[in-house]
């Protein structure tokens, strides 16, 4: 079964919802604590996909259904930050075929070739090695860990920032 990856649009805001929500409910991927509204979701979305905007959406599909997504978004708020750039990926917990998030950050690391960003970020909850394999198999290098510095579910998570140069080749 083939998997279609196209920009994310306004129209797929409660499918993402329901896929990050999820994760919101039954992870410790997100430090999220509460579901996402629609309304927070379709102002999230027009951070996306504008002209001049670095900032980029990708949703796979498969069958029709919303079966993951990627983005990149603002590192920091501060301007002096700008050149900087955090990165995400979300598959359906449910199943998707092998190789669905690389697909997704293939693609969107195409479109961020086309930016003058100059850095990406990228923050793992621990224990995630699926993640760190992905990251590292972009050219990510870990660059630091935080201890306990959040807590879900009655626990203390660990984070790694990962960091990459973006190349423009």
């Amino acid at each position: 079964m083939t998997v279609v990856v196209r920009p994310g649009a306004v129209a797929d805001a409660e499918n993402l919802n329901q896929l990050y929500n999820w994760y919101v409910a039954n992870s410790v991927i997100t430090f999220d604590i509460e579901p996402w509204s629609l309304s927070k979701r379709l102002d999230w979305i027009a951070n996306f996909n504008n002209n001049n905007n670095p900032h980029h959406l990708f949703v796979a599909e498969q069958n029709g259904g919303l079966c993951g997504y990627a983005c990149n978004g603002q590192f920091r708020p501060k301007a002096a930050y700008g050149s900087s750039t955090e990165v995400t990926v979300y598959t359906d917990p449910n199943g998707v075929p092998r190789g669905t998030g690389s697909l997704l950050y293939s693609v969107l690391f195409d479109a961020i070739k086309a930016t003058s960003l100059h850095r990406a970020y990228a923050i793992i909850a621990l224990p995630n090695d699926t993640s760190i394999r992905l990251h590292k198999k972009f050219g990510f290098r870990e660059v630091g860990t935080l201890d306990q510095v959040g807590t879900k579910f009655g626990k203390r998570i660990n984070i790694t920032w990962f960091e990459k140069t973006l190349d423009r080749s």
